[in-house]
């Protein structure tokens, strides 16, 4: 019997949807527009690719969901979860209160159910002062009943989670279950404020996840379809529905990673630069053995600094509905607005009246697309000029991402690729794929499961060599956990990098492990 996988993402603009085959083979895509609830444009796209593939419907057994769900909710401050955020750290972190340098609209929107509890955690690893447990019983009746998710965030937890895990088992035995309880020491790295953020952060969107998760099954069994569900998650890989509703925060970015792991799939280039042009914007990112190059800075999201793990990407106001104002004297501005998913209607070669990106394109015969007639009596002088500056945005942008002046190979996916030329300046070659314009839904679907960990490890304690076994352990538990096959599962990442600042020898390990999806082997390897 056949199995098939549906792979969708969610774009700003459109709403990319795959059936793959057992050898990842493309059966039917579509591209359908995103619509404002998100939950719509799902459904018509898995609609669509369901009904023009006639295969059975009980053959369809994974059915995987890149989503900007949790984006939108933090942007829009809107459908977030009643949260408690607690940090373990008094006396010493009482100068810099939670929440600090976060907009206000943000802070209005979590509420303000905060707490500083003595506790912690000093950098090598000893109790700051032993943790008040008779404090985090009075916040936990305090606020039973009133939130029903808390964000727990503790002094150097990354070195020693002790206070953090028994903080939850009181918060769990007071408020039941059924309470969502973040970790800080399973989301952030060393760096207290901005951990701080992303933790609550995450618990702050645990309920978006969940009613993302269920309406996707939903959709999956109106259509008579029972599939095992995966969310993409930003470093590349897949993750399982529970373990999407307790970490939601990692999917946040996951559209890009998906076209980064989609265009090293179709090429079968595992180092390259990939630029991923949507209707709206156009994602540059780099592959490092088949995996999106992870970020090294504080990364912002909603106008809280944070600083969990998160592709390295720069995102540039250039895509296939981008909006293109030429002035009087000749000058032009390019975006960074764009008509979006409204092109076929306010495109200029579609019968509209706004000048695009993809009207400059079919003007000057690099692109045929609509009626060509419509933009016959723009001015073609001007317009390869404006050509020019759109190939030179993506070009700077290529630059900035390469880290040495040498040529490296370009992959262009994205629906709006089609607007770039053959050759670019620091392209080695360019590779246009086929299937590109859905290369995100085909990363979605094609991913391997992964688990990550990032500790400090005092060296002086356990030695180099125990402290690296240790490490992948946990990674590939992870893994596991995330719904990956327990005897498949590769290392594909680890940094050691030693803490010169901080005594025992400390250095501070990062490991992935990724692997196949349990009960299914992936005919790829990485």
């Amino acid at each position: 019997m056949s199995i098939y996988r549906i792979g969708i993402d969610v774009g700003g603009t459109h709403t990319d949807a795959v059936l793959l085959d057992e050898n990842n083979q493309v059966i039917s895509e579509t591209k359908s527009p995103t619509t404002e609830d998100v939950a719509t444009g799902i459904y018509t796209a898995m609609k669509k690719i369901i009904g023009d593939a006639s295969v059975p419907r009980e053959q369809i057994k994974y059915a995987m969901l890149g989503t900007t769900h949790c984006t939108n909710a933090i942007v829009e401050r809107k459908r977030l979860n009643n949260i408690a955020a607690i940090r373990i750290g008094a006396p010493a972190t009482t100068a810099v209160k939670p929440l600090v340098g976060v907009p206000d609209d943000l802070r209005e929107a979590l509420g303000t159910h905060i707490y500083l509890v003595r506790g912690g955690h000093e950098f090598n690893g000893r109790e700051i002062v032993s943790l008040d447990e008779e404090h985090l019983y009075q916040i936990a009746e305090e606020i039973k009943g009133k939130v029903d998710s808390v964000a727990i965030t503790s002094v150097f937890s990354p070195v020693s989670q002790a206070h953090e895990t028994r903080a939850s088992e009181i918060i769990r035995e007071v408020l039941g279950e059924n309470v969502a309880v973040s970790l800080s020491s399973e989301i952030g790295s060393v760096g207290l404020l901005e951990r701080e953020n992303a933790t609550i952060i995450n618990a702050a969107v645990v309920n978006v996840a969940k009613t993302a998760a269920d309406g996707f099954i939903q959709a999956l069994n109106n259509e008579g379809i029972n599939a095992r569900v995966f969310f993409g998650q930003n470093d590349g890989t897949l993750m399982s529905v529970e373990y999407a509703v307790k970490y939601p925060i990692f999917t946040i970015a996951c559209g890009p990673t998906n076209s980064l792991r989609g265009a090293s799939y179709l090429t079968k280039s595992s180092n390259a630069i990939v630029v991923d042009v949507g209707g709206t914007t156009s994602d540059v990112g780099v592959l490092i053995q088949s995996f999106p190059r992870e970020s090294s800075l504080a990364v912002e999201i909603g106008g809280a600094r944070t600083n969990f793990r998160m592709p390295d990407l720069i995102s540039i106001g250039l895509g296939g509905g981008t909006i293109v104002r030429i002035q009087e004297n000749g000058d032009f501005t390019i975006g960074p607005d764009s008509v979006g998913y409204r092109l076929p209607e306010k495109a200029l070669i579609f019968g509209g009246d706004t000048l695009t990106t993809t009207d400059v394109a079919v003007a000057l015969g690099k692109v045929n697309l609509g009626e060509s007639s419509k933009v016959s009596h723009l001015d073609k002088d001007l317009l390869n000029k404006v050509y020019v500056k759109m190939v030179e945005m993506v070009e700077e942008a290529i630059d900035k991402m390469k880290t040495s002046a040498e040529d490296v190979p370009v992959i262009l996916v994205g629906g709006g690729s089609i607007l770039l030329p053959e050759q670019l300046k620091g392209a080695s070659e360019v590779i246009r794929p086929r299937h590109s314009g859905v290369a995100n839904a085909i990363g979605a679907a094609i991913s391997q499961v992964s688990g990550q960990v990032e500790r400090i490890y005092k060296l002086d304690e356990f030695g180099r060599d125990t402290a690296l076994e240790m490490a992948k352990d946990e990674a590939k538990e992870e893994a596991i956990k995330a719904g990956a096959d327990p005897d498949n599962l590769v290392i594909v990442d680890i940094e050691d990098v030693p803490l010169a600042y901080l005594p025992g020898n400390a250095t501070r390990i990062r490991v992935k492990a990724a692997g196949e999806l349990s009960q299914f082997k992936v005919k790829e390897t990485i």
